[in-house]
């Protein structure tokens, strides 16, 4: 594997545009992307808020660019684009979703330093201690919706107040990575659980895989990507397998 596909933020050279290349400009950053990857197949997805800044980036730093990128299953997407010299790096977060404490950890994206740790109360202890007790409360008429809007709502602020605890801006955080139990991350999701506590035991899904984070209501970055890890059933969430892959026991 190239060394730079280890990685969530690469500099790249983007060639500028003339008569004899006059090919779009997120054309011209894919291809560098490409070339610096080296990627045979490099399928990469670009929103349109980065498409927006892309032009004015591009030519304001001479096409010299930092960009921050997450690989899923040989799909790449840009999650964020900046010049190569800013003194601010992109940052990452890694939430431990507990049934009853939560845990926060603000990462550089560029040496992986950690920045900032912080942890709180699971907000849904106020409904039950315990995730049969949650998939119940999920049952009823605006439940689930109520469980949802306590965790996001208490994870947006805990965010807010560890970027300020760091001097940094909630918009610099590119790329959140979520651990939790199969019932926990179904209830941020907004994903009914009802079916994991009754025979034959069917969560909804078993791989989330990456979701925008403004669909789940978090005030960061309007590219930032959440990646929820999978779960291989109801009662083997996305916690254990993120303990796995920690201790290399795959």
């Amino acid at each position: 594997m190239h060394p730079d596909q280890d990685r969530w933020v690469v500099t790249v050279m983007v060639p500028p545009g003339s008569l004899q290349n006059n090919t779009a400009d997120a054309e011209r950053l894919i291809g560098a992307l490409k070339k610096r990857l080296a990627a045979s197949q490099f399928d990469l997805a670009v929103d349109i808020d980065l498409l927006q800044r892309l032009p004015h980036i591009v030519r304001q730093e001479k096409g010299s660019v930092r960009c921050t990128v997450f690989k899923d299953h040989g799909h790449w997407d840009l999650l964020g684009l900046q010049s190569a010299t800013a003194e601010m790096p992109p940052a990452g977060l890694a939430v431990d979703l507990g049934t009853t404490r939560v845990v926060l950890r603000m990462v550089d994206l560029v040496s992986g330093a950690t920045l900032a740790e912080s942890a709180f109360d699971n907000p849904q202890v106020a409904v039950g201690p315990d995730v049969l007790t949650r998939v119940h409360h999920a049952a009823r008429p605006d439940g689930l919706r109520h469980l949802q809007e306590l965790i996001r709502n208490a994870l947006d602020r805990q965010i807010g107040a560890l970027c300020t605890s760091r001097s940094r801006r909630p918009e610099d955080i590119l790329l959140i990575a979520v651990a939790g139990n199969t019932t926990m991350t179904h209830l941020l999701l907004g994903l009914a659980p009802h079916w994991m506590i009754r025979e034959p035991y069917i969560p909804v899904t078993n791989r989330p895989g990456l979701i925008p984070a403004v669909s789940l209501g978090l005030r960061v970055n309007p590219s930032a990507k959440v990646f929820v890890f999978p779960n291989i059933g109801s009662y083997f969430g996305g916690d254990v397998i993120a303990g796995i892959l920690y201790a290399d026991l795959h």
